[in-house]
């Protein structure tokens, strides 16, 4: 009788293994369910607020142009309402807010490009001088307007390298652009180009602006971010400005990362490969691709 009821407290206790074997399998389900449902909503939510925030600012960058050439085009169309000279100024109004809106279009466009994989780089040989010059020829009517000194220090005899001559110049023209916004007037923007032990060549682009706190940085590098905020902001822009200068520097296998502290300006520190290294890697994508 004895290895009977032996038998029969081992099967019972199998029965009570299996069920709370049953019960913690279901209490885990249960617990990583809500925590996936938790998640979800989590993103949903976030996706809501950059979706709000992206029709916020959009909205506020492409009426204001588009009120300007409006307002100042019926201005100019009233018959005996304004003199010639009047007439001229309001045409050189609705050029700058027909460029303005141009270049919100276009940086939508180009972060679209980015982010989808389909942005084609032109490479051929250059030097980074010659694309800084063109950079600097573009913006320098920002700090000419906000007496702001724009110094450039290259050193001599740097390495030729492949690249994307339109592309780079739009990508330093943007971060001398954000120099210039967020600094005061008076205040001084640096570029500053070196080349590495490795061929590497890194420019440096410094101002004395307000600077910006870790948090700010990695809002600012987010498409359509303003760290100032939509409803207390003083400067133009969709806030892609950093966020395509990022996505070109990675392109030609390179790195952008901002340096920044308030009351203490900002650095942004852009890093190309040697031209060898680049075309080096051109081919072993191409090796992998075939």
């Amino acid at each position: 009788m004895a290895p009977l009821a032996s038998h029969g407290r081992a099967r019972k206790d199998t029965g009570l293994l299996t069920r709370y074997s049953d019960t913690l399998g279901e209490m885990m389900l249960r617990k990583y369910t809500e925590r996936a449902i938790r998640a979800a909503r989590a993103e949903a939510e976030l996706n809501s607020r950059s979706k709000s925030a992206f029709l916020s600012t959009m909205s506020h960058e492409l009426r204001t142009p588009l009120n300007a050439i409006i307002g100042f085009s019926d201005m100019i169309r009233k018959p005996g309402a304004t003199s010639q000279a009047e007439a001229g100024e309001y045409a050189a109004h609705i050029a700058h807010a027909g460029r303005r809106l141009l270049a919100v279009v276009q940086d939508v466009l180009d972060m679209s490009r980015l982010e989808s994989g389909a942005m084609i780089l032109d490479t051929a040989p250059l030097m980074i001088g010659d694309v800084l010059d063109a950079a600097v020829e573009d913006t320098q009517g920002l700090f000419a307007a906000r007496k702001q000194p724009l110094a450039v220090k290259a050193e001599p005899d740097l390495p030729e390298l492949e690249g994307d001559a339109r592309r780079l110049r739009q990508l330093f023209a943007n971060l001398l652009s954000n120099a210039s916004k967020f600094t005061s007037e008076g205040g001084r923007t640096l570029v500053l180009a070196r080349a590495g032990a490795d061929g590497n060549v890194t420019v440096a682009v410094a101002d004395t602006g307000a600077g910006m706190t870790h948090e700010q940085i990695v809002l600012a590098m987010k498409p359509f971010a303003q760290v100032q905020g939509h409803l207390a902001r003083t400067e133009e822009g969709a806030g892609l400005g950093l966020p395509i200068a990022m996505g070109i520097a990675r392109l030609h296998g390179g790195s952008l990362f901002l340096d920044s502290q308030p009351g203490a300006g900002t650095t942004a520190v852009v890093t190309l490969p040697a031209r060898a290294r680049a075309a080096g890697g051109d081919e072993e994508r191409k090796g992998q691709a075939a």
